[in-house]
């Protein structure tokens, strides 16, 4: 899991939460139609934006924020090697023994024990990363737009929380509930917007990023295990994707 997403989720929550509590009852703060304006509105106007298998994937894409699955560059360059020292000396079958996490680098190696060449290898796994892309992009934009709507829709709440209170400046106790709605639903989509949705959005950017970096280095490993190099060779010309304080470390550490 991811200690960052885990513990700044829960953090800005506990302290919007202590705020209310140091002001008055949590109660007070809860309030069915603001809710159902602002949740369920927000998510309405999603969908008809959105393709219907979209809007569903974007779930289970949410669940990458709080996930911690992406490899580290240098774990990545050291397996890679290793598997060219391996195909180098038994050939490429015996890659077929070997068990690795990352699905890229699994389907790459696949290639190479079916004895694919460098072009055909590259043509497909390129295609897949590209495809990873516009999947990651698709869920970001999801969220992205739901950070766009729900404010909106808390001011539509505001809105209709303010119509009623005018209609019935009459009657004291009905204003109000619906002062409350008017105030509440700006301040729901505040919080869905703020709290929720934009950093969801730009961690599933960082996660799709650091994915497009690993998964161009496996290109470039299979490629290079392809053509046989040395690989030596194969690990000084992928150092390059690390940042220079780990590869000063690795290059100390040789």
């Amino acid at each position: 899991m991811d200690l960052a997403t885990i513990i700044g989720f829960i953090a800005s929550f506990g302290i919007v939460a202590a705020g209310i509590l140091m002001g008055g009852p949590m109660g007070m703060f809860v309030n069915g139609a603001s809710i159902f304006i602002v949740v369920a509105g927000s998510l309405a106007v999603v969908l008809m934006r959105s393709s219907l298998g979209d809007f569903i994937g974007a779930g289970a894409l949410a669940g990458k924020a709080f996930a911690n699955k992406v490899d580290k560059p240098e774990d990545l360059i050291e397996k890679v090697v290793e598997l060219a020292t391996i195909a180098r000396k038994d050939g490429m079958i015996a890659l077929e023994a070997q068990e690795v996490s990352n699905e890229f680098l699994t389907k790459g190696m696949g290639m190479l024990v079916d004895g694919q060449d460098g072009a055909a290898i590259k043509a497909a796994l390129s295609t897949e990363a590209a495809m990873s892309i516009r999947r990651a992009k698709a869920g970001g934009s999801i969220f992205e737009s739901w950070g766009d709507f729900a404010p909106a829709m808390g001011m539509i709440g505001t809105l209709v929380g303010l119509v009623q209170m005018l209609a019935n400046m009459g009657d004291p106790k009905s204003i109000g509930p619906a002062m409350a709605v008017a105030l509440l639903t700006t301040l729901y989509g505040a919080v869905i917007a703020n709290m929720i949705a934009f950093p969801i959005m730009q961690k599933l950017e960082q996660r799709s990023e650091a994915d497009a970096v690993n998964n161009e280095l496996i290109i470039k490993a299979m490629i290079f295990i392809s053509e046989g190099g040395n690989p030596r060779v194969m690990e000084g010309m992928l150092l390059s994707y690390l940042s220079p304080k780990v590869r000063a470390k690795l290059e100390a550490a040789a």
